[in-house]
């Protein structure tokens, strides 16, 4: 579990700064790839794949609702000072109800993320790996999280230039 709490920490801490980053499209910037961007940051290096969903449902109580929420953007980080390897976080724009999941389901492939405040991570590098092959291999990953407020959420994320994308970020931050 402590690994778990030092992954969310680290994770919303770094991706909190590359939404701004991706928000403002500052000069981190280096490559699109499709449907997934390319950031770079330095001193220390960083590196990230990014995309926001193509589509994105939210209900309460099984009907379409309408709600505000902040960047929601899918990741994969490289941060060799901080051995990050090929992290995958998300961020949902809203706070995840506590204690809470999120499912990612790459065609028919599940994975389990677990949540604290607005970010999703996996459990460990070795999930964060098999997360990778299978984005590689799909075309569109689902994301489906509960908000704080009993909202379900569900974001689908084109995988459409994840594999160059994800293969640039490493290489770019490669120690």
């Amino acid at each position: 579990m402590q690994m778990s709490i030092f992954r969310g920490a680290f994770a919303a801490v770094f991706c909190l700064a590359a939404t701004a980053a991706g928000a403002q499209e500052s000069n981190n910037r280096v490559a699109a790839h499709t449907d997934w961007s390319v950031f770079e940051a330095g001193d220390p290096a960083q590196c990230w794949s990014v995309s926001a969903p193509k589509e994105v449902v939210n209900t309460r109580e099984g009907r379409p609702v309408e709600v505000n929420r902040s960047a929601t953007l899918l990741f994969v980080s490289y941060i060799p000072s901080s051995s990050v390897a090929g992290q995958v976080s998300f961020t949902g724009g809203y706070p995840f109800r506590p204690d809470s999941t999120v499912t990612l389901d790459v065609g028919g492939t599940k994975f389990e993320l677990f949540t604290e405040g607005e970010m999703a991570w996996s459990a460990s590098d070795a999930d964060d790996a098999k997360i990778i092959t299978a984005m590689k291999r799909g075309s569109e990953a689902v994301l489906t999280g509960i908000s704080s407020r009993g909202t379900q959420t569900q974001d689908t994320f084109s995988l459409f230039g994840f594999t160059a994308a994800v293969e640039e970020a490493e290489k770019r931050c490669s120690s």
